[in-house]
């Protein structure tokens, strides 16, 4: 009696403390609570705050006549599933949809609708499997991407995956998630070929279109993802992707912990994305997504003289045989230099350019070192740097007989440029030789 004697600001300020669970049975009460608890406003706090939502919508991003009702469809839509996580993986998947709507609209695009629960049920059934909660409602919000396009080629593969990639070697790698019916065929044939028992529980839910292979397995009744090695075709060889100690609860409905490895990789990967620890590249007017971590402590960054490089490296676990009884690890590292905008500065002296001339590596496996590189150029290559210009990139890659190792080193810049050096050089040999004939020209023949 005393909270119904209560205006009505003071108890849309107490509902709006509340769930709305909580709201909805305390509006069965009285005709007052009732009223209190019907109030759109409160309900557009509870789809803000649960959902993330700005406007009414169901999830399938219908507009509908008020924030009660958008919440309730929710509800409906989602309540077979703990809604603790079903909040957890709209966020993630909210933040994904951000990075590419103000990043990358063309990838964004290719994300398909959420799949039904008779989808998840015709994959569960064609494979033999239950997925785990977590991976199960993120196809609900997305299911996977739409490999459309006239980008698609056997080479490029699809470059507008959302797990992106790299290029070495005039190799190209592009990861995209696959969408259900994909899942069903593509783990049919390679769960096939590669021999694997029937009771198998691995399903392959993302991968490149590329010559050179990657995929990812989710183990779905541990709930831990794998990446294929160089092995997996001839041994199933497979590495996890993350600290098993993470994954917690997949197939439990009644707790609020549930995680497996898919939705944590995909966390990690938008906050990575957001950070700008890795970021969209630009080969021959298409953007991807680069793996190569931009930012430190994962990328080494010097400058020296107005010359800056930053370096860093990234594990390539398609090339990597770890049955070979040396050990194969196969790494790649991405090389940027640009030019400060004061110039190259020797000696006091300002060049508005300077050229790569030498390079020298040391190369570590553990604390032993297993190569030194010295030579001219890379990759064939003499960047000359100017001001303002954009940053020279190449990438490579080194092979280590342990999956700990270091790669450091210098490089060599000539001030200006070879070309300059060299006409220098032919000048200066036309003095010296003019020099020469003068003081031989008297003598007797």
């Amino acid at each position: 009696m005393e909270v119904e004697a209560l205006g009505d600001l003071a108890l849309h300020l107490i509902f709006a403390k509340l769930s709305p669970k909580d709201s909805a049975i305390a509006a069965c009460v009285s005709r007052k609570f009732r009223s209190s608890a019907s109030e759109d406003s409160l309900w557009e706090k509870f789809c803000h705050r649960d959902l993330g939502l700005t406007d009414p919508i169901d999830h399938l991003g219908n507009p509908v006549p008020s924030f009660k009702e958008s919440y309730q469809e929710w509800r409906r839509a989602f309540g077979m599933y703990p809604w603790p996580l079903v909040e957890r993986v709209k966020r993630c998947w909210d933040r994904i949809e951000n990075w590419l709507r103000s990043n990358y609209p063309e990838a964004l695009v290719t994300v398909r609708e959420g799949a039904s629960e008779a989808d998840i049920e015709e994959l569960e059934n064609a494979l033999k499997v239950k997925l785990p909660l977590p991976t199960r409602i993120l196809y609900r919000f997305h299911n996977g991407q739409d490999l459309k396009g006239r980008y698609v080629d056997s080479v490029r593969g699809f470059p507008f995956g959302l797990i992106g990639g790299y290029t070495f070697y005039e190799q190209t790698v592009n990861v995209y998630l696959l969408p259900l019916r994909q899942v069903i065929t593509e783990t049919k044939s390679i769960i096939q070929e590669l021999g694997f028992s029937r009771r198998s529980k691995f399903i392959v839910v993302a991968s490149s279109s590329t010559l050179v292979h990657k995929v990812f397995f989710l183990n779905c009744a541990s709930g831990q993802l794998f990446v294929g090695t160089a092995n997996l075709r001839e041994d199933g060889e497979m590495i996890p992707c993350v600290p098993g100690a993470l994954i917690n609860s997949v197939h439990e409905y009644n707790t609020d912990q549930q995680q497996d490895a898919m939705l944590l990789w995909l966390e990690e990967h938008v906050r990575r994305l957001e950070n700008g620890i890795i970021k969209l590249r630009e080969t021959n007017n298409i953007r991807s997504i680069s793996l190569f971590p931009e930012e430190p402590p994962f990328c080494s960054v010097a400058t020296t003289n107005g010359v800056r490089v930053r370096a860093s490296a990234i594990f390539i676990p398609e090339f990597t045989d770890l049955l070979d009884s040396g050990g194969n690890y196969q790494f790649s590292y991405s090389i940027r230099m640009s030019l400060q905008p004061e110039g190259c500065i020797m000696n006091g002296m300002t060049f508005s350019s300077c050229q790569l001339h030498l390079r020298h590596w040391i190369i570590r496996a553990n604390d032993y070192v297993v190569s030194r590189v010295n030579g001219e150029a890379v990759i064939g290559k003499y960047p000359l740097l100017q001001p303002g210009e954009k940053e020279f990139v190449y990438e490579s890659c080194s092979s280590l007989h342990s999956s700990m190792g270091s790669i450091e080193g210098s490089f060599t810049f000539v001030p200006g440029s070879h070309l300059i050096r060299n006409v220098l050089e032919f000048l200066r040999g036309l003095i010296q030789s003019a020099c020469c004939f003068e003081g031989k020209k008297n003598l007797p023949l």
